[in-house]
This record gives C-alpha cells, sequence and structure tokens, in this order.
C-alpha cells in the first residue's frame, strides 16, 4: 500500500475505506451525507440524491430535461384531467419482491400523507391501478406538470414498508427522527445499501437483479463519505485518496483543472440561494420599506464576484432565465443609499438587532455568505447575531424558522417556476403543504391565487404571465432577499466518465457511471 501522507487519508483508513479504488469501486466524497435512507422524509438534494441510487422515479430528467421511461416506459394523457402509465413487468425490489401497481398506489397514498412532498401532489385527487401493471393519475383541474411530478414517484415496496415492527408502524414518516424507513430500504435502485453509519460513511454496492441490464454503468461499489471542508475535499482527491468530489470550491478550481489526471466538470445551475426574512419573530420585518432595505443593502454582485469566484449568476427572483416566470426587469438592486433611506423612512435610523441561521456545509460557501451578508446589514445600522451549523442540525431548525432570518436554497422540483413560490412564498398551509418552506411567514392573498391559477392553466402563455406577475410582486413586497443561482462543479479522476450522469438538478446517476 502506498505511502499515506495526509491527515485525511490517515482518517479515512480508519473507517476501513480502500484508496487502490478497482476500475468498479469508487470512494465520492461529499460535503454532507443523506440523513435518511427514507425518499419521503425530507425534500432535500441530499435525500433526492440518494433516491436515484435506491429507487428509481417513474420518470426522470435527461440533461436537457427532456423526459425518459423508468419505472414507467409508456405514457399518455387519455383526458384533460387523466394521465396513465405503462409499468415495467421486469421490475424487482431489492428484497426480491415484484413490482405491480399496488406499490406505485401505496407510495402516491404515503407521498400525500408527507409534510414535504405533499404540496407537489396537491393537484391530484387520486392514482389508482387499471391492472397489476397500469395506473392513472387524475388532477381535480387540467395540470400542465404531470410528467415533472411523475419524477418524484419513486415507487416504493409496499409489502416491505407494511405492518409493524416493535410495535411501530414500518410505513410511518418520522422528520428528523429514527423509523424503520429511514434506516431500512427496499427499493428498485441500482444500488443496495450494505452499512450506514450517519455522518462517516454509506457503502453501496450493485444491485445484482437491477432491472435496467442496458445501463452502461459499471460501479460494483461506491462508498460515499462526508468531507464538510472544501479544502480537506479537493485534498482528498488530488491525493488520489478519493475518485470523485462535489462540489468543487470556486476557490478551488483552478487547482483541479491544473492537476494531471483529474478533471474538473461543471454545470450552470438554478437553484436560488436566498435569505429569508421571517415576520412571525420580528416586528421590523413586517415593514415592506424594512424588508426593502435589507434587499437593497446586500451586495449579492460583490458577494458572486468576491465569495463565489464568479462561479453563480447574481439573482434578482426567483426564477432563472429559461424559467416561464422569469421577468427581464427584475434586476439585483443593491443601493447602500437607498436603504439607508428605507431605514429612515420607516423609522429605524437607528437600526435593530435581529438573529441570523445559515448552514455550513449544505450551499457552496454557506458561512462565508452569510458572515458578508451580515457585515453589510451592519452598515445600514443592523446588528446580527449569526450562528451557522451542519445541515444536520441546521434542518430541524429551519423547520422551527428558529431565527430572524434563514438561509435556503431551492431547487425546482418541476423546473418550473410555481414549484418556487409553492414551497418558498405561498402562505404556509400545514393541510395543505404549500409554503412548507416559507420561513419569512410572507402572506400574500393574491400571489397566492395567482400561483394557484397557473397550476390549471394549460396555455403556456397565459400561465407566463400569471407567473411573471407572481415574480412582480414577490420584488415589490420584498418576501425574501435573493443572492444568487448557484453553479455545480464536479472534481473527479479522469477514468471516471462523469458528465454525462450530472445534471443542474445536482442528482448524479450514479447507477449509470462508467469507470474506463
Amino acid at each position: 500500500m502506498k505511502f499515506l501522507k495526509t491527515k485525511l487519508a490517515i482518517a479515512l483508513l480508519a473507517t476501513g475505506l480502500s484508496f487502490s479504488a478497482a476500475a468498479a469501486d469508487i470512494t465520492v466524497a461529499y460535503d454532507s451525507d443523506p440523513v435518511t435512507l427514507d425518499p419521503h422524509e425530507q425534500l432535500s438534494g441530499g435525500v433526492m440524491q440518494m433516491s436515484h441510487m435506491l429507487f428509481d422515479p417513474l420518470v426522470r430528467f435527461t440533461k436537457d430535461f427532456d423526459f425518459e421511461a423508468r419505472i414507467a416506459d409508456k405514457w399518455e394523457r387519455i383526458d384533460d384531467n387523466t394521465f396513465r402509465f405503462t409499468l415495467r413487468k421486469d421490475v424487482k425490489f431489492h428484497s426480491g419482491n415484484k413490482l405491480t401497481a399496488d406499490d406505485v398506489v401505496w407510495t402516491f397514498n404515503r407521498l400525500k400523507t408527507s409534510g414535504d412532498f405533499k404540496a407537489i401532489f396537491s393537484p391530484y385527487e387520486k392514482l389508482v391501478k387499471i391492472d397489476d401493471y397500469t395506473v392513472e393519475i387524475t388532477s381535480f383541474e387540467p395540470y400542465p406538470l404531470v410528467l415533472q411530478t411523475a419524477t418524484y414517484i419513486f415507487p416504493m415496496d409496499s409489502k416491505f414498508y407494511s405492518g409493524e415492527k416493535d410495535g411501530k408502524d414500518k410505513s410511518i414518516i418520522v422528520k428528523h427522527g429514527s423509523s424503520f424507513a429511514s434506516t431500512n430500504v427496499s427499493g428498485t435502485g441500482p444500488f443496495i445499501v450494505t452499512s450506514r453509519e450517519q455522518g462517516v460513511k454509506v457503502v453501496f454496492e450493485r444491485f445484482e437483479d437491477y432491472w435496467d441490464t442496458k445501463s452502461p454503468g459499471n460501479v460494483d461499489k461506491l462508498t460515499m463519505v462526508p468531507i464538510k471542508e472544501n479544502a480537506t475535499r479537493v485534498a482528498a482527491l488530488l491525493s488520489g485518496d478519493v475518485d470523485l468530489i462535489h462540489p468543487v470550491a470556486p476557490n478551488d478550481q483552478k487547482r483541479v483543472i491544473k492537476t494531471k489526471n483529474i478533471d474538473l466538470t461543471t454545470v450552470a445551475g438554478t437553484r436560488i440561494i436566498q435569505l429569508q426574512m421571517n415576520q412571525n419573530s420580528h416586528e421590523a420585518l413586517k415593514d415592506v420599506r424594512v424588508r426593502q432595505a435589507i434587499v437593497h443593502a446586500i451586495n449579492n454582485e460583490g458577494i458572486v464576484k468576491k465569495i463565489m469566484k464568479g462561479f453563480a449568476t447574481t439573482a434578482g427572483q426567483l426564477s432563472p432565465a429559461g424559467y416561464p416566470g422569469h421577468d427581464d426587469s427584475l434586476v439585483p438592486r443593491y443601493n447602500l443609499k437607498k436603504a439607508k433611506q428605507l431605514m429612515k423612512e420607516a423609522g429605524y435610523e437607528k437600526g435593530f438587532t435581529l438573529t441570523m441561521m445559515a448552514p455550513n456545509n449544505r450551499y457552496v460557501n454557506d458561512a462565508q455568505i452569510a458572515q458578508a451578508s451580515a457585515s453589510m446589514l451592519a452598515k445600514i445600522g443592523i446588528k446580527v447575531d449569526l450562528k451557522t451549523m451542519p445541515k444536520a442540525q441546521y434542518w430541524p431548525e429551519f423547520d422551527k424558522c428558529s431565527a430572524d432570518m434563514m438561509m435556503i436554497g431551492w431547487h425546482s422540483d418541476t423546473e418550473d417556476s410555481a414549484n418556487l413560490s409553492e414551497f418558498l412564498t405561498m402562505t404556509r398551509d400545514k393541510e395543505s403543504g404549500k409554503g412548507a418552506y416559507n420561513c419569512g411567514h410572507y402572506s400574500n392573498p393574491k400571489m397566492d391565487a395567482l400561483v394557484n391559477q397557473a397550476n390549471a392553466e394549460t396555455d403556456p402563455a397565459k400561465r407566463k404571465v400569471m407567473l411573471q406577475e407572481v415574480e412582480q410582486i414577490l420584488y415589490k413586497d420584498a418576501a425574501f432577499v435573493p443572492l444568487h443561482w448557484q453553479n455545480l462543479a464536479w472534481g473527479a479522476k479522469s477514468n471516471l466518465d462523469v458528465a454525462p450522469i450530472v445534471n443542474a438538478l445536482n442528482f448524479p446517476y450514479f447507477g449509470d457511471l462508467v469507470v474506463k
């Protein structure tokens, strides 16, 4: 075995990882690991990435945001409100059980009870079995995004997840807690989990009975290790201790590019990074002039230039270019003089104190962005008590909206503008799931109505006008602080063919990864 030069290598060796990975045996380092094995517990990038490894959706996005067949091999619209999916007949779960329409119906009904996912499926009245390999999904009104939402239906093994274990319902969804589904898995995906130590490593091995025999992927074993620090993660790649890393921070990209036998793969991203202003926890934030002042005080163009090294796109709204709601006139509006004027008009010329929370291992340079934002707010008299923490500790605090300002990033689940508002700016409604990640507690009935109308409008031109009006309302109300759309970067050994499996959704299709 070669001499292990770095402290990281020694630490990883202690976990039992091998660094002389064979062609089909690789180690991947991410900034954090999935917090659960339950695909319905949390709507997050880490859980979605895990879902594509352990499960398969009915359909999935291609790199160009088209749709490709997965568990469903055919689909058709039956009428304005009904879509039919025909399922493959050769799919087995990891348990050995055979997938049928009953599993898809069971999964859909469970999704409708998930606090994180039910808003995505709120347009639907029901999903029913037609025969063992055919299901139909019916919406309350004509709905334009059926295939987009179908990418979030990962059929679960209903027999495996039904019944009781130790007196507890095996199908129950427990957010940030221990449940059968969060620690046990039987999916249809290319990998099974052979061992998992939260915060240390997860070991995946190829599922021998995987249905997709045409997949080019040849990875037999994939070990995922969380490495929080950007510099340490890059050092692990450059020293050969790991085979692939994400993210590659902007400061480290030149080092990766210059290193022999190491490649950098980048994708223009559409994940909006923003700060939410909690109107329920701080009286001043209820004043639109104060919120506008905060938006004007934070120099997001400067953040992109200095902290992100240009590897992001400055945002003035939720919708990135190419989304139907994007409005070219809604530009970033840093203006310190204007910010001070608005604070004076609102009666806060002397400023005030507020609390802010942000993760330190979820988004690229998240802690540095939060620190810079706090410093910028100090220039208009707002003193910020900032706390940053790992995402495993951050999300429970976010769910409680524990601070006056909270950082969140969001990639549209449907590659559409409406989804951004459904989760981030619509009035919070526990029953429907709308506004589930709206820790600003922003509420505007007109905007809510426009989003709902857009979701029932099948004419793209009319829908675009509605969604642009949504963005205009949010801009005027300063409903949140837009920072930037985060770009994506992976570093990998040159023998890994990474480009075909990565995408703007940040759900790499590791099952299709080819190691040369």
